[in-house]
């Protein structure tokens, strides 16, 4: 019913002047962090080892290279093969290719040619100094390849260097395809839901808007060291503020749909809406921010870096959807819905009894004519499919399943296993007291799993001194090149170059470092390289998972408890979202199994957990901060039904639009990516529309004014509607709150 209030014209200041300082102030922020979007991946960091802490013996041995070599350098291995066996003139271009490339890129080094025993494969090391854009260099070695070695010859640039430009070349397409393919999914899936124009160009509007801003923050903090940035951080950013934003977006416009039923003025409909949706986004933004936040236990600086970066995204995307939205509809008014355009004093339509009408009217229907029976279904599905989770395997990715698709560095890596020690070009390092080395060396040479060790000597020519288990130059070897040469010494400290008989990136690897280091504890050598960093990183974030699933777990639990006012909902709501995630994360694993990407990071389950855990809380939030509100009124049961009629189609529209975000995630040829992409996709659906449709309703059925408990709800009985200090609405009222 329409009051003289309602029908009255608002202020001035209210109605033009107030939406337009809004409106002019967001897009003057959308203007600035605009600009800021080429500057984040300025700001970025992509090197894994920078990611460990500073205590780890991986970190402690990378942190004494350089004083060892005086750089930082990092290799490129170039890679050359002729399957019917190499001939002189392919020895001699590649010899030049090296001489060329110390020339084509300032300040790198070359090594000497090694060819391989059998002949039809030989290698040559580039060392690229630590300043060079390492991606430039590789594409230049490329070109210079092309360009010097005979065509019929094949050749690769692999080794850390090649991998690196792959992830470099992989996160290209955060700026530009990510976003594109993301904003043109939300839109389709905005047009479809409210058949109008002009409405979903303003939801997106608001959200670039949001993620403007949180990129604008986010680079002057990284600028300030106060959070780092990755590629993968950089794309979960993107992904989470459009998404979020949009969500939040879909919950306002409900409810400034239905003031707009009650109130003439688009204005005052605006802010009332804003001020009727404040608590459940607060709350739900909050949710997801504590769940970010305690990613700051992580003892990985890219699993930390998240926690911050993201978080300021969602209060960014809380803003603009409380105040940007509301000012921008506030101005268009009611043609924003155009051609469905809802008009004042409009019926309400009915939420419960037999002449309520739509979906989720008759869903209501459906859980409470057998609501154990509906929980027991659900449940059982729930379950089965978390038995996927014994599939699941999340110990580590090898470094060349990074990268998606084609990839020169991974072919090269294959064509070096073919002809050489797996770890030639990347090598092991062990950092180790000058006094131990005799038995230092011994040890190493009796590890099964070594291929040769070499000790570090800057006089060298190439760098390195060949030693035999005693740690001394063998005869052969004494005289030549290595003639006078003795090994550096930094501290009283020897560097062992060890090579592998396996891949680097492999598990047989981590396997031979693991070994080491429980053998040479004793002697207080610590074992580093490329393959130490993946072995610490993989242990780290599986520490990382032990530690920050529980403390996420208990912090959400807090949360829903306060705004529950309950201490039996927040438990039934974390124990329905926590399966929920089990059954999402276990038939991923089986998708995974069948896409031909079984294995996973070890981040990988506790990023998808964070999320799906703090995002599908979020629904039930929304769904159970209605039913409450209703129950006092009406009833557990009849509240439960008016809530699920009302939340329906606006959750299951955001739970939709949030999967298609994250679903955008596999344009980007990361593996991480793609399978985050796919856990979260999949879990948020489950939540949306299974878990807060059907189970969440029925248990609340089922257990009745008990879910409320120790609240005063459950006990106010059949006379909670005279005697309930919540004031009854009337049902157009009623029916416009979210």
């Amino acid at each position: 019913m329409t009051t003289s209030s309602s029908s009255s014209r608002p202020p001035l200041l209210t109605r033009l002047i107030i939406p337009l300082a809004l409106v002019l102030t967001w897009l003057a922020v959308f203007g600035v962090g605009g600009a800021s979007f080429g500057s984040i991946s300025d700001v970025a960091d992509d090197d894994r080892s920078s990611a460990l802490p500073a205590s780890a013996e991986s970190t402690q041995v990378q942190n004494q290279i350089e004083r060892f070599t005086d750089s930082d350098s990092i290799p490129a291995i170039i890679i050359v093969e002729r399957e019917n066996g190499l001939q002189s003139s392919d020895r001699d271009a590649v010899e030049k290719l090296g001489d060329e490339a110390q020339t084509v890129i300032p300040g790198a080094e070359r090594s000497p040619l090694v060819v391989s025993d059998d002949g039809r494969a030989a290698q040559l090391i580039v060392l690229l100094p630590e300043d060079v854009e390492v991606g430039e260099a590789v594409t230049a070695l490329e070109v210079q390849a092309a360009e010097i070695l005979p065509a019929d010859l094949s050749s690769w640039v692999s080794g850390p260097a090649g991998f690196t430009a792959d992830l470099q070349s992989a996160f290209a397409g955060i700026d530009g395809l990510l976003l594109i393919v993301a904003l043109a999914v939300v839109f389709v899936i905005l047009v479809a839901v409210y058949r109008s124009p002009l409405l979903p160009v303003l939801v997106l509007l608001s959200s670039m808007t949001a993620l403007a801003a949180a990129v604008f923050v986010n680079v002057l903090l990284a600028r300030a060291d106060l959070v780092s940035i990755n590629g993968q951080v950089q794309g979960i950013l993107f992904i989470l503020v459009i998404g979020a934003a949009t969500d939040y977006s879909l919950l306002y416009i409900a409810r400034f749909r239905e003031e707009l039923r009650d109130n003439e003025s688009a204005a005052r409909a605006a802010f009332a809406a804003a001020r009727g949706v404040m608590e459940p986004i607060s709350a739900s933004g909050g949710t997801v921010i504590v769940g970010l936040l305690c990613l700051l236990l992580s003892d990985l600086a890219s699993n930390a870096a998240l926690g911050p970066v993201a978080s300021v995204g969602i209060v960014c995307a809380m803003l603009t959807s409380l105040t940007f939205l509301p000012a921008m509809l506030a101005m268009v008014g009611r043609a924003a819905f155009w051609p469905r355009i809802p008009r004042a004093d409009s019926p309400h339509p009915a939420l419960t009894g037999p002449e309520a009408r739509g979906l989720w009217a008759k869903v209501g229907r459906l859980v409470a004519a057998a609501p154990r029976r509906v929980a027991a279904v659900v449940l059982t599905f729930l379950v089965v499919g978390c038995a996927g989770l014994l599939t699941l395997q999340a110990n580590g990715v090898p470094q060349n399943e990074f990268v998606l698709g084609e990839s020169q560095a991974r072919d090269g890596q294959e064509a070096i296993d073919r002809h050489f020690p797996g770890g030639s070009g990347t090598p092991t390092y062990v950092l180790a007291p000058e006094s131990g080395r005799a038995d230092v060396a011994r040890i190493i040479t009796e590890t099964e799993g070594v291929d040769s060790i070499e000790l570090i000597a800057q006089d060298s020519p190439s760098g390195t001194l060949p030693v035999d288990s005693e740690g001394e130059v063998p005869p052969e070897m004494a005289q030549g090149p290595f003639a006078g040469i003795e090994p550096s010494v930094v501290d009283s400290s020897l560097l062992f170059s060890v090579t592998l008989d396996a891949p680097a990136d492999s598990a047989e690897a981590e396997r031979v470092v693991q070994e080491l280091r429980e053998s040479l504890g004793d002697l207080d050598a610590l074992v580093g390289g490329s393959t130490a960093v993946d072995l610490d990183t993989n242990q780290t974030s599986i520490e990382d998972r032990t530690l920050i699933i529980p403390i996420v777990l208990i912090a959400i639990t807090i949360m829903l408890a306060l705004l529950l006012r309950s201490l039996v909902a927040p438990l039934v709501l974390l124990a329905t979202t926590v399966l929920s995630f089990g059954t999402a994360l276990g038939l991923s694993a089986l998708i995974f199994q069948l896409i031909g990407q079984p294995n996973s990071d070890p981040s990988v389950p506790l990023y998808a957990f964070v999320f799906l855990v703090a995002l599908g809380i979020d629904y039930n939030i929304f769904l159970m901060t209605r039913i409450r509100e209703e129950s006092l009124v009406h009833g557990t049961r009849e509240g439960t039904l008016r809530g699920l009629s009302v939340t329906g189609g606006v959750i299951t529209s955001a739970g939709v639009v949030l999967a298609a975000t994250f679903a955008a995630l596999v344009v980007i040829p990361i593996q991480f990516l793609l399978q985050l992409a796919i856990i979260v996709a999949l879990g948020v659906l489950i939540d949306a529309l299974i878990v807060r449709s059907f189970l969440v309703p029925a248990l609340t059925i089922a257990m009745g004014d008990r879910i409320w408990w120790p609240a005063k709800i459950a006990r106010l009985g059949p006379a909670r509607a005279a005697n309930s200090d919540a004031k009854p609405s009337t049902p157009e009222k009623v029916a416009g709150r979210v």
